[in-house]
């Protein structure tokens, strides 16, 4: 898998390509007059405050909201059925516009840290370094346009990556992850620059040797044949060698753990980077 162009990444990247495998959230506006309090949802358009105190608060606000809509969509077995409802999807794309501004401005994001929650700072810290990460990746790369389809429901994918993990040993945190960064698990549709296809952006010459005679654009095929190739490249035992055979570049080998120790960590982060945008 090789180096690909990432479009529009938030935490997530979509659409760009590879050598061996693999392969809409708005940016933050003006400073919000209003305070998210701690039961209400941020509008669609609201913006993110560009000062550290008021950008903490914001955050913890947000997340306890987010966290809470998250239970209830579990408990009600919405994951299985579709879309995620705006409960969700609004504080996390809040949430989103603004890791992608600290992602952009290390010094707002210390500052900003420095005045959060242990978690909150932690995941704050790990999701902003992935994003620079895929921001080197795709450095250089030429634009190209980027069709974006709903994904499958999250409970069909879920079970996807525990029966991947099942049945490769690979642990279905990372396959997530890899879903993630390659293509926003599956909104991105195209092929990548270099000719990579399918939610795990694969390069057909890849797909017929780990595919497993699967479809190259099934998520459940695709899925399989990722663990797969992670497990002919060193995983479980060394991830960071499989994922370097997936994409061979440190930055992406980085985004990926990072995001995969983030969803083994929380059982909250699968639910909400789902819920973001490319």
């Amino acid at each position: 898998m090789s180096v690909r162009r990432l479009v529009a990444v938030s935490l997530a990247v979509a659409a760009a390509s590879a050598l061996v495998a693999c392969g809409n959230g708005r940016d933050s506006g003006p400073p919000s007059a209003s305070t998210v309090g701690p039961f209400a949802r941020p509008a669609q358009d609201a913006g993110v405050p560009t000062k550290p105190e008021a950008l903490s608060q914001q955050l913890v606000a947000v997340d306890a909201a987010l966290r809470r809509a998250i239970q209830t969509w579990r408990r009600g077995g919405g994951e299985s059925r579709g879309a995620p409802p705006h409960a969700v999807t609004l504080p996390a794309l809040y949430v989103q516009r603004a890791l992608r501004l600290l992602a952009r401005r290390p010094a707002l994001e210390a500052a900003t840290v420095d005045r959060l929650p242990s978690r909150v700072a932690h995941e704050t810290r790990d999701v902003t370094a992935a994003l620079r990460d895929l921001g080197r990746l795709s450095a250089g790369w030429p634009a190209h346009r980027v069709v974006i389809g709903p994904p499958d429901p999250l409970g069909e994918l879920l079970r996807y990556y525990r029966a991947a993990q099942s049945r490769f040993g690979v642990r279905w945190q990372v396959l997530a992850a890899v879903n993630l960064v390659e293509s926003a698990f599956g909104r991105v549709r195209n092929p990548s620059v270099a000719g990579a296809q399918g939610p795990m952006q694969f390069m057909p010459s890849t797909w017929r040797a780990y595919g497993l005679s699967g479809d190259i654009k099934d998520p459940h095929d695709a899925i399989l044949g990722a663990a797969n190739l992670l497990r002919h490249a060193g995983a479980p035992a060394n991830y960071a060698r499989a994922l370097y055979a997936y994409n061979p570049s440190p930055a992406y080998v980085d985004a990926v753990r990072r995001y995969a120790g983030l969803i083994e960590r929380d059982r909250d982060a699968v639910y909400y980077l789902y819920s973001w945008r490319p």
